[in-house]
């Protein structure tokens, strides 16, 4: 009969128990998830203005309300693919705006179903704050600008919370680890 390798067992168990602490930690950010979207959700018909975030981790706590920006663009509309109110797919003209303190924000001024490309000189844009690509922070322009219809809204619905399947998978991970060892374990010790 063979005995139990030390250095395999403290490996698989060091890893199973890695695995275990990302499930607990996934269970954690999915009552965080869940708190933060009961707060954006909670924002509902708020019409208060905030100040205009420069950074999306200064956009957190305010996502989702009403901002402005004296935006003076810094080059031509970049289309972005988008929805307009009614859930039509086309395209939502972006254009980026320096920020005073610094940052840039990129604002939605509206949807068209083409491409065509949209002349805006700028000025006073007030909308809601959004999460645009990577760490950008957009406001979506309500009302629209230039002749243009107006984009969707954002909405939190719209933000999953998918930390509870990540930490079942984790657990699962974990012992599926553990069954994969036993049965190592058991055939080494029939030899």
């Amino acid at each position: 009969m063979r005995r139990i390798p030390v250095l395999a067992t403290l490996l698989v168990v060091g890893a199973i128990g890695v695995m275990i602490a990302l499930g607990v930690w996934q269970l954690g950010r999915a009552q965080q998830k869940e708190a933060l979207l009961a707060s954006y959700a909670a924002v509902g018909g708020n019409t208060a203005e905030v100040p205009f975030p420069a950074t999306a981790k200064a956009a957190e706590p305010v996502l989702f309300r009403r901002s402005r920006v004296d935006c003076r663009p810094s080059g031509p509309d970049a289309p972005v693919a988008g929805h307009n109110a009614a859930g039509t797919t086309g395209w939502a003209h972006a254009f980026i705006c320096p920020l005073p303190g610094g940052g840039s924000a990129e604002v939605l001024i509206g949807w068209s179903k083409d491409l065509q490309p949209r002349v805006w000189t700028g000025g006073v844009v007030t909308g809601t704050v959004a999460l645009g690509a990577g760490e950008t922070v957009r406001l979506i322009a309500d009302p629209p600008l230039a002749g243009l219809d107006a984009n969707a809204r954002p909405d939190p619905a719209s933000i999953p919370n998918n930390h509870l399947s990540y930490a079942i998978q984790w657990f699962l991970f974990a012992l599926t680890a553990l069954v994969i060892y036993a049965i190592a374990l058991r055939k080494r010790m029939a030899l």
